[in-house]
């Protein structure tokens, strides 16, 4: 008997498929990811109540769909319905609570792209992330007959793990010493700057020197681990002269120029 060290066998795979000509590499349904991997920069637009019509509407014209389970009341049956509702209309991703295998199993088979992981502030937080999120041998997650394969296709489980999109979030000091080990763990894909919960952690406010240094550390902590860097707001980042190498944002643009239209003044709400 003898045992993998998988992490090594990760870098051995890939090493590999990073060896084969891009034309050879096939495209990800992931548009998302694909559009990280070409070199753009991706906006979502945020969801943090149970709308199947608002999903429906919005998420054909943004890069992809930010879920907020952190910060609202969302279940997994509000989202799932949503996802559901309109299969493959975008690329949903949603934010956890927690790294708990119970929570991250239920936000995959749900159908979700992508997690985003938030108040990341060691190295085992961000495994645990990519840990539940991917099936073996790149982790642990266990396979259920769920709503995502019945999404993504017949050959979900071969292809999942190549198009999960692992996010993780930096927010606090501890976060920003440990933004390396962090970046390094394999399977993160991207790591962004909370800015306004990096500010209220440190003490600190966007524009000011001492905060523009804790996010450039992040940066370049992230760059040398060779991943994406992102920020939660790119309105924090667009008086950075290093702005473009911002490559993942919460919230932002539509990819086609679109704009949610605006209730008509003293309308009533919509009935559900």
């Amino acid at each position: 008997m003898f045992s993998i060290n998988h992490t090594a066998l990760i870098a051995m795979l890939a090493a590999g498929l990073s060896c084969l000509p891009a034309a050879a590499q096939p495209k990800l349904y992931n548009t998302a990811k694909q559009k990280l991997l070409d070199g753009k920069a991706i906006n979502c637009y945020t969801i943090s109540r149970p709308d199947p019509d608002l999903y429906c509407k919005v998420a054909p014209h943004y890069d992809y769909i930010w879920f907020d389970m952190q910060h609202s009341t969302l279940s997994f049956a509000d989202v799932e319905k949503m996802i559901g509702t309109c299969p493959k209309a975008g690329i949903p991703m949603i934010r956890v609570s927690d790294e708990l295998e119970s929570t991250l199993q239920h936000a995959t088979d749900v159908g979700a792209l992508g997690i985003i992981m938030p108040t990341v502030d060691t190295p085992e937080k961000a495994m645990a992330a990519v840990r539940y999120s991917k099936f073996p041998f790149e982790g642990r997650r266990s396979n259920g007959m769920a709503q995502a394969s019945r999404i993504w296709g017949p050959n979900y489980r071969e292809t999942a793990n190549d198009n999960m999109l692992i996010v993780v979030m930096i927010e606090t000091p501890v976060g920003v010493a440990n933004a390396y080990d962090i970046a390094r763990v394999p399977g993160v894909d991207v790591v962004i700057v909370a800015n306004n919960d990096l500010g209220s952690f440190s003490g600190t406010k966007p524009g000011e020197p001492a905060y523009e240094e804790l996010v450039t550390k992040v940066k370049l902590a992230t760059q040398k681990a060779g991943k994406f860097f992102g920020a939660a707001s790119m309105e924090a980042t667009a008086p950075r002269p290093d702005k473009a190498e911002f490559k993942f944002f919460q919230n932002g643009p539509s990819h086609d120029g679109w704009q949610l239209p605006a209730a008509p003044a003293g309308a009533a709400p919509a009935k559900k």
